[in-house]
């Protein structure tokens, strides 16, 4: 083959995936056959389309991804996002009245497109193997059937997870850890450990509807903080609420805080923990996203700049792994011996078949190759749902597109009733979030809702968020708001 032809392969194959590209026969996202199985279709040389592929990279068409091999490039998204958030200014207790639990439960019923619920597709998990494994465990330690697993927990798990606590820094030993039922548990317990009914905590605006669940449950105040949501909480804000409000504890979620998806930079999340640490307040931290990043590398929390132990770290496999499972822990700090303590008091053990059999997946290598392929998944799924909202929901709304997690927070203009939303897109089966389940203020996010992009990409879910963006702009017509 002469060089002038194999150049002219070359270009023509480009030319064709750039044409099917530009068709929308092959969309963001999706992936492209190898080079050996292109050169077996095409009866072309391997060198022909790995030059090809070449070109389509220096158009910006495709991109490699390590161990992957290439993908249809994602176009950057031109959309505004929401402002930074100015919830009110003052304590106010946790009421979550009749109305909000109605509308939890309407966000998240139906068969269809489920966008309310934060949840990953079940068949995006490991489900065979993990089965595989328990199995195998039971037969091997029947005994724990019949057994109490006191806390703090099984040692092999405590000994993995302990061991992971290297990629961010944080050096935890399994003597540092408690495990829990899911990382609710763990957030429960945190907050039983430090505050005292009447208290206020502080903590991200909006905020997860569990969150507010919690600080109802123990007659806790919410000190609502500004949130930006790209770089998560203000802390110019908060310390200026700590020097009015005798704040008695911190909650965030600083890696893809739900339902923001806001990222703290690692700067912020140094100065949190110093400025909490300076006043003896301690910071209950919620990392149960935190294995859920875009990029090479998995952010630190803000526990790995904690030299004093005034950092209480809680996390869960809930989102990553096995929900089913509700395999959680807390690296409570200084504030162990009485997490412990109260994890002996409300639940007594976590099924230790089920941390057994974690510790063993994880320990494996299953648990880093299931993240890498989730990972991929995810994000391909959360970058056409944006798209696709981009093109069909009213344009004068903004979105979050966050660098890892699975949710998108959507802002409307002001006036705009989510709720009524909701009742009506309810009936075709399209449940999602509204804003009003992620604030103690009722009126705070009434203009906003929550979508999951945890559920595979599929026709019905295309067709679920077209018809979604058709009646939220119905709902702006009959509201009469401009957009």
């Amino acid at each position: 083959m002469t060089v002038e032809k194999s150049g002219l392969l070359y270009e023509s194959l480009a030319s064709e995936i750039a044409g099917m590209i530009a068709s929308g026969a092959m969309k963001s996202g999706d992936k492209l056959p190898s080079i050996r199985k292109l050169s077996s279709q095409r009866d072309v040389s391997l060198s022909t389309v790995i030059q090809a592929f070449r070109v389509l990279e220096d158009r910006g068409l495709i991109e490699a991804r390590p161990q992957a091999g290439f993908y249809v490039r994602r176009p950057a998204i031109h959309w505004r996002e929401p402002a930074i958030t100015q919830p009110a200014a003052t304590p106010c207790e946790v009421e979550i009245d009749e109305l909000r639990w109605q509308i939890l439960y309407l966000s998240q019923r139906g068969e269809g497109a489920a966008l309310g619920c934060a949840a990953i597709d079940p068949d995006l998990f490991p489900n065979q193997t993990l089965q595989r494994i328990l199995s195998s465990t039971a037969r091997r330690h029947a005994r724990m059937i019949g057994s109490y697993a006191f806390p703090p927990g099984n040692a092999q798990l405590r000994r993995q997870i302990a061991r992971r606590s290297f990629e961010w820094g944080g050096l935890l030993r399994p003597d540092d850890l408690v495990i829990t039922n899911g990382c609710i548990e763990a957030l429960y317990l945190c907050l039983q450990a430090v505050t005292r009914p009447g208290d206020v905590v502080a903590i991200e605006s909006p905020a997860y509807f569990g969150l507010l669940q919690q600080l109802e449950s123990f007659k806790l105040k919410a000190l609502e903080i500004p949130t930006h949501p790209v770089t998560g909480i203000s802390l110019d804000a908060l310390e200026m609420a700590m020097r009015t409000s005798d704040v008695k504890a911190v909650v965030v979620v600083a890696n893809f805080s739900n339902p923001l998806g806001s990222l703290m930079p690692e700067e912020n999340k140094r100065k949190l923990v110093e400025l909490l640490a300076e006043r003896d307040i301690p910071l209950i931290e919620d990392d149960i996203y935190g294995d859920f990043h875009f990029s090479d590398q998995r952010p630190r929390p803000a526990k790995a700049f904690d030299t004093t132990g005034n950092v209480l770290y809680c996390s869960s496999f809930n989102k990553v792994l096995a929900p089913g499972f509700r395999v959680g822990w807390v690296a409570p700090g200084r504030y162990y011996a009485t997490v412990q303590n109260l994890k002996m008091i409300s639940s007594m053990s976590t099924p230790e078949l089920l941390q057994l059999t974690l510790a063993q997946f994880v320990e494996s290598g299953g648990y880093d190759h299931h993240l890498r392929k989730l990972r991929r998944s995810v994000e391909g799924q959360l970058h056409k749902y944006a798209d696709t909202i981009l093109r069909y929901f009213p344009s004068g709304a903004r979105l979050t597109v966050p660098q890892g997690g699975y949710v998108l927070w959507i802002e409307f203009p002001r006036g705009f009733d989510s709720v009524a939303l909701l009742r009506r897109s309810i009936v075709e089966d399209i449940p999602f979030a509204p804003g009003v389940l992620f604030s103690a203020s009722q009126d705070a996010y009434g203009h906003c809702m929550r979508i999951n992009c945890g559920l595979r990409w599929s026709a019905k879910v295309e067709a679920a968020l077209q018809r979604l963006g058709d009646l939220a702009k119905e709902q702006l017509a009959l509201q009469q708001i401009p957009h």
